[in-house]
C-alpha cells in the first residue's frame, strides 16, 4: 500500500515537473526573444525547435505512431512505478515523480501541440525543445542535441537512481542474498 506521504511526494513532484516544463515551453514558444538566446556564450543557449521524432531527434516513424507508442509506454511505466512505490523509499518516489512528470510533459506536447498551433489534430504535435549545450571542441559538438525541462527531469532521475543505487533501493533488496544453487555446493577436491 502506498502511504499518503508517498502519494503526496509522487504527485507533487510530477505536477511540478509538468508545470515547469509546460510553462517554459510556452514562454519559449510565444516570446521570440527567448527562442534564440545565449545564456552562457559558447556553452549554453536557448534554440527553439520542434521535435517530430523520438529522443535525440530520431525520426523513424510518423508523429502519430510515436505519440501512440509513447502514450502506451507511459501508461505501463506509470503502473510499474506505482507498484514499485509500495516498497520504495522517499528518494525513489521522488525519482519516480520526475520520470512520470517528464514523460507526461512531453506526451502533452505530442497530444495537443498540433491543435494549439493549428497545424493538425490530436497526436499531431511535436515536442518543444529549446535547451542547447553549444560547447564545441575544434569541430566537434560536445552535445549536439536540443532538449527541454521534461528531458532534464527524466535524465536527472535515471542518473540519480544509477549513481545512488545503494541508497535508493528498498532495504529488502539490499539485504537479500542469492540462494545457492546445487552447483555452488559442489566442492572440487585437489589430488
Amino acid at each position: 500500500m502506498i502511504t499518503s506521504k508517498k502519494w503526496g511526494l509522487l504527485l507533487s513532484t510530477a505536477i511540478s515537473v509538468i508545470a515547469l516544463d509546460q510553462w517554459s515551453k510556452y514562454l519559449v514558444r510565444t516570446d521570440t526573444s527567448w527562442q534564440y538566446f545565449d545564456i552562457i556564450k559558447g556553452w549554453l543557449a536557448f534554440h527553439y525547435t520542434q521535435n517530430p521524432g523520438m529522443a535525440l531527434g530520431i525520426d523513424w516513424l510518423p508523429t502519430q505512431v510515436i505519440g501512440s507508442i509513447t502514450t502506451i509506454a507511459i501508461i505501463f511505466i506509470t503502473i510499474y512505478l506505482i507498484k514499485l512505490a509500495t516498497t520504495a523509499n522517499m528518494g525513489q518516489i521522488f525519482c519516480f515523480g520526475l520520470i512520470i512528470g517528464g514523460a507526461l510533459g512531453n506526451i502533452f506536447d505530442r497530444m495537443f501541440m498540433g491543435i494549439i498551433q493549428d497545424r493538425g489534430g490530436f497526436m499531431d504535435g511535436h515536442v518543444v525543445d529549446f535547451i542547447h549545450f553549444t560547447l564545441r571542441i575544434n569541430t566537434w559538438d560536445v552535445f549536439p542535441y536540443i532538449f527541454n525541462v521534461a528531458d532534464v527531469a527524466i535524465s536527472c532521475a535515471v542518473i540519480s537512481m544509477f549513481l545512488f543505487y545503494k541508497h535508493l533501493m528498498p532495504e529488502e533488496f539490499k539485504n537479500t542474498k542469492p540462494t545457492p544453487t546445487p552447483v555452488d555446493d559442489i566442492s572440487i577436491e585437489e589430488n
